[in-house]
């Protein structure tokens, strides 16, 4: 088995911030910590120059990013409608610490962000994110369109349900209260928003994406 590669974590919002050496230290300084901003990294060096510049110009980037898709496959799909918001969540574990959030497509203005929450999964944060992104549209009489890089949370809003196998347990209590309450509105609500699988194999990563691959 190949020994993992080892990262620097950068946190620019926590209990402490600045640059660590390992998942554990960094995880002490953004558990329960409302809006922490962190990111991984390969070397010192690069965890280091991210410390000194802003949270948004590392997260959610698609620097370099390179399609191995056709021309006509490209030319198929066309361009992503910008009149929309992008919706994410980031699971580091499964389950393990969990967070989600909604941005402007184009700009990747920060419209909403939930977590950190102790413990979640992808999957459940991607359904919270989907359901956040839906609420917000109707308050504000929107008709922006929905994206997603998610099958699994858009097939989970429109059967109404979190099909998760995470047990329910203190620790996750503060998410499941969550689910509980977006089952709620997606079974008490009405809602003209399109949702829309976002095309990563031709645009590079969703703009609400954490950035933490």
């Amino acid at each position: 088995m190949s020994k993992s590669k080892k990262k620097y974590y950068t946190v620019w919002q926590g209990h402490k911030t600045g640059v660590f050496e390992s998942w554990n230290v960094c995880k002490k300084q953004i558990k329960d910590y409302q809006g922490a901003q962190y990111k991984s990294f390969p070397t010192l060096e690069a965890a280091k120059a991210a410390f000194k510049g802003n949270y948004f110009d590392y997260v959610g980037k698609n620097n370099g990013f390179k399609t191995e898709l056709s021309s006509e496959e490209l030319k198929k799909i066309g361009q992503p409608n910008f009149n929309s918001i992008a919706v994410d969540a980031a699971s580091s574990g499964n389950p393990g610490i969990m967070e989600y959030r909604g941005v402007d497509t184009k700009t990747k203005k920060q419209l909403f962000i939930q977590g950190p929450f102790e413990e979640g999964t992808n999957n459940i944060g991607e359904f919270l994110a989907l359901v956040h992104g839906l609420a917000l549209l109707k308050k504000n009489n929107s008709n922006r369109i929905l994206y997603t890089d998610s099958r699994t949370a858009m097939s989970w809003v429109r059967k109404k349900n979190c099909n998760t196998k995470l047990e329910r347990n203190a620790k996750n209590k503060p998410v499941f209260d969550l689910v509980d309450r977006a089952v709620d509105w997606l079974k008490n609500n009405s809602y003209n928003t399109v949702i829309v699988k976002w095309e990563t194999k031709a645009w590079g990563e969703i703009p609400a994406d954490f950035g933490r691959k």
